[in-house]
C-alpha cells in the first residue's frame, strides 16, 4: 500500500514509497521538494506554450501553476548526468480529489456517470515531455510509475483529458473523434461522460487528412477508450477527449511490462 505522507497545503510534499525506475538515460521519481515542483511547473510553461500555444490564468511566472498541484504525486524524468528534467505527470488519488473538492476534469466533464467508481478512480494530466525525448523511453517510465501507484493503492480505473492542439483549426480533433465514435460504438458498456463546454468537432471539415497523435494512439494501445465528445479549452487551445483505462482491461503486454501480474 502506498505511505502517503501530508499533502503540500500541510507544507510538505506527497511521499511515495516507490523506488522508481532508470532506462535509456533517463531517471524516474517523484517530485519530493518544493524545488522539484518548480522545475516540473517551469517544463509545463515551455513545453505547453509552445506546443499549444497555452495561456496560463494562474502562472506564476515562467511556472504554469493551478490548485490542484498540492494535492497530487508528480513524477517526474530527468536526464541522467545533466539532472535535468524532460518529462512529467502528476497522478490524483481520490482520497486527495476529495480533499482537493474534485478532479481537474471536473471543470470539463459532468462525471456523474462515473460516481460509481470513484472510490477506485485516479486522475492523470499535465502530461509533458521536453522535444528532444519524445522517443518513448520517457512515456514509458512515466507509465509504469503510474501503474505502479495504481497496483500498490488498490486502484483500478485512470481518468484523464486527452488534449489535442487547434492550431490547425481542429483537423486533428476530428480525425480522433472518429476513431473515437467508432471505439465507443464498440463498447458499448463503457460508461459516457458530457462535455461542459464542447468543442463543435462535428462542423469541422472532416475530410482534411490528420493523424492521430501519438499519445492517444499509445493510450489506445494500453487499452484505455474515448469516452466521450471533446470539450472545449480555451486556455490551452486545445480539444480535450476524456480517456479511461480500467486497469484490468490492460494490454497483457503491458500488464508484464508494468509489473502488474
Amino acid at each position: 500500500m502506498l505511505a502517503l505522507a501530508s499533502s503540500l497545503h500541510a507544507g510538505s510534499m506527497k511521499r511515495i514509497d516507490w523506488p522508481g525506475a532508470e532506462a535509456g538515460g533517463l531517471a524516474l521519481t517523484v517530485a519530493r521538494t518544493q524545488a522539484d515542483l518548480e522545475a516540473l511547473q517551469r517544463l509545463r510553461f515551455r513545453v505547453f506554450t509552445e506546443d499549444m500555444g497555452a495561456v496560463f490564468p494562474q502562472a506564476v511566472g515562467d511556472r504554469d501553476v493551478d490548485r490542484f498541484d498540492p494535492w497530487c504525486v508528480h513524477f517526474m524524468v530527468r536526464e541522467l548526468g545533466t539532472g535535468r528534467v524532460v518529462g512529467t505527470y502528476r497522478l490524483l488519488t481520490p482520497e486527495a480529489a476529495r480533499q482537493a473538492g474534485g478532479y481537474y476534469s471536473e471543470s470539463e466533464f459532468d462525471l456523474e456517470p462515473l460516481a460509481a467508481l470513484r472510490p477506485w478512480l485516479v486522475e492523470v494530466g499535465r502530461s509533458c515531455i521536453d522535444a528532444g525525448f519524445r522517443h518513448g523511453t520517457a512515456i514509458m517510465l512515466l507509465w509504469s510509475g503510474l501503474a505502479q501507484v495504481m497496483k500498490r493503492g488498490g486502484y483500478r480505473y485512470m481518468l484523464g483529458c486527452a488534449s489535442v492542439s487547434l492550431r490547425d483549426g481542429g483537423a486533428t480533433a476530428s480525425e480522433v473523434w472518429r476513431r473515437a465514435r467508432a471505439l465507443m460504438a464498440r463498447n458499448p458498456d463503457v460508461p459516457r461522460i458530457r462535455p461542459l463546454h464542447p468543442y463543435p468537432v462535428d462542423r469541422l471539415d472532416s475530410a482534411l487528412p490528420a493523424r492521430v497523435p501519438p499519445l492517444i494512439k499509445g493510450y489506445l494501445a494500453l487499452g484505455a477508450t474515448i469516452c466521450g465528445a471533446p470539450a472545449w479549452d480555451p486556455d490551452f487551445h486545445t480539444a480535450d477527449f476524456p480517456i479511461l483505462l480500467d486497469l484490468e482491461r490492460l494490454d497483457a503486454r503491458y500488464r508484464r511490462h508494468f509489473g502488474i501480474d
